[in-house]
């Protein structure tokens, strides 16, 4: 637990999308004095260049990135490219609370690690969703609490384990043959320049990346979802770039697992998430959308019963920077530190 002081923050990576988006949700954090704001090829560059919907940090320059300008901090938000927060963490003492934005300690087998990524396994800190059921019972916001090292999932795997989630922990769902299509908007590859990001490649398109289980955020997924129903799961993931800035639509199914009661699947995602401040499942016949969840750290559920083909379908929609990156982020650090799960966070989407 924290003392009634104000929290002296510090965020790497403070010119990207997830580094801005964190500056964002924190400066209406009421626990929060921001400290050093960091770069690399960024640094000595005036915040509101880079980040002009930032008013009030527009005058403050940004700092080279090392342990030494880090120090100092009770908190320490790394929003770095996938491979360069290990080091960095590794110099922060373990007193500083720091989160992880990046890939990096995520994964808990090394070999999923390396096969995805290519680079040797830093290490798995405490996973940043806090909504996630496993199984036995419950949640892994116990999990959270009084860390001092946190990975903040992926944006993918926010929506697509969350929407899965509560089927494998019920017994509900068969852990092979879960398929998984998801759209996103072009702020979830980042901010650097990239021809197939150009508004004349994007605008009016849509496109798949990452085929034929290759996307990054699979491992982590079925990692998820294991931890929820405690056996193996195998999914096929296909993302799809979307002609939008930011959000996540995942079209997610999995099999009925063999005398699993159709009658019992939307009881078992209406009891997992009752009482969660950020995750709803939406009426029947009501389906979530992007645009409903833009801004918020909210998580829109719906599903069905095809049986028919003997599958549940569940639709999520998350604001890929907010719930699926910098939202979560405060939301473990809130309950790392033993404050209110909800401060700072909007629970409200932006319209129209």
């Amino acid at each position: 637990m924290i003392s009634n002081g104000r929290l002296k923050v510090a965020v790497a990576g403070a010119s990207g999308y997830a580094g801005g988006e964190l500056l964002r949700l924190l400066l209406e954090h009421p626990r929060v004095e921001l400290g050093a704001l960091t770069g690399a090829s960024n640094a000595g560059t005036a915040l509101g260049e880079l980040q002009p919907h930032l008013h009030p940090l527009a005058d403050r320059v940004l700092a080279p990135t090392t342990p030494e300008v880090l120090a100092g901090h009770d908190v320490v938000f790394l929003a770095l490219p996938h491979g360069a927060s290990a080091d960095v963490a590794a110099a922060l003492g373990e007193d500083v609370l720091v989160v992880d934005c990046g890939a990096d300690h995520r994964l808990a087998d090394p070999a999923a690690w390396e096969r995805f990524y290519g680079t040797p396994h830093a290490g798995t800190w405490p996973y940043g969703l806090p909504e996630l059921p496993l199984a036995g019972g419950g949640r892994q916001r116990e999990r959270l609490r009084g860390a001092r090292r946190i990975a903040v999932p992926g944006c993918y795997p926010t929506a697509v384990s969350l929407a899965l989630a509560p089927g494998f922990a019920a017994g509900l769902l068969a852990g092979e043959d879960v398929v998984v299509v998801a759209a996103s908007g072009t702020s979830g590859a980042g901010k650097s320049l990239k021809p197939h990001l150009l508004g004349a490649e994007v605008m009016g398109s849509m496109s798949p990346y990452g085929v034929g289980g290759s996307h990054r955020h699979t491992p982590e997924v079925e990692q998820n979802l294991a931890a929820a129903g405690g056996g193996p799961v195998t999914v096929s993931f296909t993302p799809t770039l979307a002609p939008m800035a930011r959000g996540i639509l995942a079209t997610c199914t999995a099999r009925l697992a063999p005398g699993a009661d159709p009658a019992a699947v939307r009881a078992a995602w209406a009891d997992a998430y009752a009482g969660e401040p950020f995750v709803h499942v939406l009426p029947e016949g009501r389906w979530p959308s992007t645009a409903a969840v833009l801004g918020s750290n909210a998580v829109l559920l719906q599903l069905a019963v095809d049986e028919r083909a003997g599958r549940v379908l569940v639709v999520a929609a998350v604001d890929n920077l907010t719930k699926g990156t910098a939202g979560g982020a405060v939301q473990s650090v809130n309950i790392a530190l033993d404050l209110p799960e909800t401060t700072g966070l909007p629970a409200t989407g932006v319209a129209p």
